[in-house]
């Protein structure tokens, strides 16, 4: 039988292996259980899924585990963004919601995800005691499951729609009438998610032209896993170069947390980048102030920024519950990751592609200039950074040999120096010129992971190599 694991974003399964009705259930009882020991049950949870298989089955049943415990419930008319759920957390005062997606693994996982009040992803240690309860009870019938009708019927489960408040509160985030009045067009793709009616119809509501494709349900995503990264959009990439009337192109993951953006050309513009690029534009045009949040594998490129704003920077480990944190105590203007995830202040304090693909569309109408442009004149002012992810594989029984080398570090990397190790999260070597090296142990299988940075793309292919020697040495 496997264990009930809950990782960054939640407990994530393969169909049918570990991700069964039966789990879970026994997973819905464990959350049930925990809102009783904090008495937040009366509340109620919002309960969505994503557009993978089943989706409505494993909602619909999570509705009548908790009315079966006497705890209402919320339940999305359709596939809902993550984003949209985390504001209907707050909108309505929930306790919290259970959210069923994988985000933007592969179309035979499925994940099922917590989020407390705070709207933002669960921290550890409330994760930690749901997967203590939870795993106590696997195997057993521990539960009582509520008929739906009967569910319905006593006011236990309430269908909602949270579009129209999730769209109402983004229009004071976004100035659609910039991009409506640029007269842009826009492609869009949502990559058989649930950005699809989101995105595109808030583009159009703008004035923006707005081309869209996978934009219908699609549990396979199309054969790739739903992730808008450069090799998995291809045919997005296509799009953009054959048509020179596109502004840029604008793509979401599964349940539209992440966002993958193209250049007018068909450029790629790499997360570490916009988020660089996006921090400078709430700043300089748009005079919004405060620091940023950027979590250890990210991108120094915020912090030049910051730097030439006068502005400050925070630094989390991976996961966007430390900088929902932040968000949600009002101390930053915008925090953001390496894997395509933002918010901003006065938002939700967890990552909304669909609020990072509006800015986009703002910053190209407002400045009248492409995002490789603007890329370009950020580099002018604060210097250029390039930035590398890679994982190397470990052979067998390397692990504890790394873990063993690790305890007595480097003081030299290849040719760099080490001037300052951080390890807030794994192993960051901070070397000479600017550039760092972060090596990060999968928790999960015998993969290091190794972040680069430097100021030239001729010194960060040296120190990729430079870092995988030393990994594998």
């Amino acid at each position: 039988m496997h264990k009930i694991t809950f990782g960054t974003s939640g407990w994530r399964g393969i169909f049918c292996e570990d991700f069964t009705l039966d789990n879970v259930r026994v997973v819905t009882q464990a959350i049930a259980d925990h809102l009783r020991s904090k008495n937040l049950h009366e509340r109620g949870l919002v309960i969505g899924h994503d557009s993978r298989f089943l989706g409505e089955k494993f909602a619909r049943e999570t509705a009548c585990v908790l009315a079966g415990d006497g705890i209402p419930s919320f339940l999305c008319n359709r596939d809902t963004p993550t984003p949209a759920i985390a504001f209907e957390i707050l909108r309505r005062g929930t306790a919290g919601a259970i959210n069923f997606t994988a985000s933007h693994n592969p179309a035979d996982y499925n994940g099922m995800k917590f989020s407390p009040q705070s709207g933002g992803p669960a921290l550890p240690e409330l994760t930690s005691d749901i997967e203590l309860r939870a795993n106590a009870m696997l195997g057993e019938i521990c539960y009582r499951v509520m008929p739906l009708y009967e569910a319905f019927q006593s006011g236990l489960v309430e269908e909602i729609d949270p579009k129209p408040d999730y769209q109402k509160a983004l229009e004071k985030l976004v100035d659609l009438s910039v991009i409506g009045r640029a007269g842009i067009t826009v492609a869009v793709n949502p990559l058989y998610g649930t950005a699809r009616g989101y995105l595109d119809s808030m583009l159009r509501k703008s004035g923006a032209r707005v081309l869209c494709i996978n934009d219908r349900r699609d549990p396979y995503f199309g054969g790739f896993p739903p992730e808008p990264a450069q090799n998995y959009i291809g045919d997005f990439v296509d799009l953009v170069k054959k048509d020179a009337t596109i502004s840029l192109g604008l793509a979401t993951d599964g349940d539209a947390d992440r966002f993958g953006i193209l250049d007018c050309d068909g450029t790629f513009i790499e997360p570490n980048y916009f988020l660089a690029l996006l921090y400078d534009y709430l700043v300089r045009v748009r005079d919004m102030k405060g620091p940023a949040a950027r979590s250890v594998a990210t991108s120094h490129f915020i912090d030049a920024v910051a730097a030439y704003h006068g502005q400050q920077v925070h630094e989390t480990p991976v996961g966007f519950k430390y900088i929902g944190e932040l968000i949600s105590s009002g101390k930053v203007l915008l925090g953001g990751e390496e894997s395509a995830g933002l918010t901003i202040a006065g938002h939700v304090p967890e990552k909304d592609g669909i609020l990072a693909c509006l800015l986009a569309a703002e910053m190209v109408a407002m400045t009248g200039k492409s995002l490789g442009t603007q890329l370009r004149d950020l580099y002018n002012r604060v210097g250029a950074f390039y930035t590398r992810r890679k994982n190397i594989r470990l052979s067998a029984g390397y692990e504890e040999h790394f873990i063993r080398k690790m305890t007595s570090p480097p003081h030299r990397i290849g040719d760099w120096r080490v001037k300052d190790i951080v390890t807030v999260d794994g192993w960051k070597f901070l070397l000479e010129n600017d550039a760092w090296i972060l090596m990060r142990k999968s928790g999960t299988e015998p993969v290091v992971r190794l972040y680069c940075e430097a100021r030239s793309e001729t010194e960060l292919m040296q120190l990729v190599e430079a870092g995988k020697a030393f990994i594998e040495a």
